[in-house]
């Protein structure tokens, strides 16, 4: 299976998502995520190429749904969202497509 783009990962599967750049999220853009918040504790954030500073009001508006926000380079969200499925943990994540 491959995707090409950005992506939503969560419990129930793998989705498009139409975000190309750090300034185009928002907590809307990640609505897949909150829909799911029954089933999920952890969500990363795959910032692209760098690490950018997630807004505190991005935590709280998670927190408020039991989920525990962390953003990091697209590249080790993917390989710790690997890792903490590969423990079956409550993961999802949004990662911005890099080349």
């Amino acid at each position: 299976m491959g995707h090409r783009g950005s992506i939503i990962a969560t419990p129930a599967g793998i989705r498009q998502w139409p975000v190309t750049r750090f300034d185009e999220i928002t907590p809307e853009s990640l609505l897949p995520v909150v829909e799911e918040a029954e089933g999920i504790d952890f969500l990363l954030i795959g910032t692209g190429h760098d690490i950018a500073f997630l807004p505190s009001a991005w935590r709280e508006h998670f927190r408020a749904h039991g989920i525990t926000l962390e953003g990091m380079a697209t590249g080790a969200a993917a390989r710790t969202y690997n890792v903490l499925v590969g423990e079956d943990r409550r993961v999802a994540a949004a990662l911005i497509a890099v080349d």
